[in-house]
């Protein structure tokens, strides 16, 4: 079974949201990886770039798929984990932690997001 930390929010396309005042913190839900398998690539926006709701941000390439990110929040990126350029395996090891992808200044309060249990009830579908 896969973890769903619950002090996050979900995405129906399996990205997790870390909500604090502002700001948005994203990455790949543990589900997401472990259907992914091995990553060797991530592909992320700049600093500065504008992201919107449900488009894509970015792409994860994995030995099996090449996967799009979409964007659970609208907003600014001002952080991008630089170490998924050498490491990208940190998302496989520790989705929720130091696999994390950018920080958003977001535009306006987060809408339409899954809470874990909500997440995990759409998982085991």
């Amino acid at each position: 079974m896969s973890q769903t930390p619950e002090n996050l929010l979900y995405t129906k396309e399996h990205e997790w949201v870390r909500v604090e005042g502002k700001t948005a913190q994203i990455g790949i839900t543990d589900f997401a990886q472990s259907e992914l398998g091995d990553i060797v690539f991530v592909e992320l926006p700049e600093i500065g770039a504008t992201i919107t709701v449900g488009e894509t941000f970015g792409t994860v390439e994995s030995v099996k798929t090449v996967s799009d990110l979409y964007a659970p929040v609208s907003g600014k990126v001002i952080e991008v984990n630089a170490q998924l350029n050498d490491v990208p395996e940190k998302v496989n090891e520790q989705p929720y932690t130091d696999g994390w992808m950018i920080v958003v200044e977001m535009d306006s309060d987060p809408k339409n997001l899954l809470t874990a249990s909500e997440y995990q009830v759409q998982i085991s579908e």
